[in-house]
């Protein structure tokens, strides 16, 4: 599975991307997450509060409890703004 951090989630991860073997029991983007903060300090810096980061399937956006399901590409990104 290929992860890509944008903004300040890349710097707080420390990696622009990272390709990973994600465990088969991972069924949820909350899961996913959960998964990462366990990893690390970066990571659990990065994921700190978990309604903040946002998150897109293949680029399409998701929610939290969206299902990885064949998912190739995740990206984790904070919240956009702007007009």
């Amino acid at each position: 599975m290929r992860l890509v951090y944008f903004a300040w989630v890349r710097e707080r991860v420390g990696l622009p991307e990272e390709t990973l073997d994600l465990p088969a029991d991972l069924a949820t983007v909350t899961d996913l997450v959960r998964w990462l903060k366990a990893r690390g300090e970066n990571y659990e810096t990065a994921f700190a509060n978990e309604t903040v980061v946002r998150v897109a399937l293949d680029q399409v956006h998701a929610r939290p409890h969206s299902a990885l399901g064949n998912a190739r590409e995740i990206a984790f990104f904070p919240p956009m703004t702007g007009g």
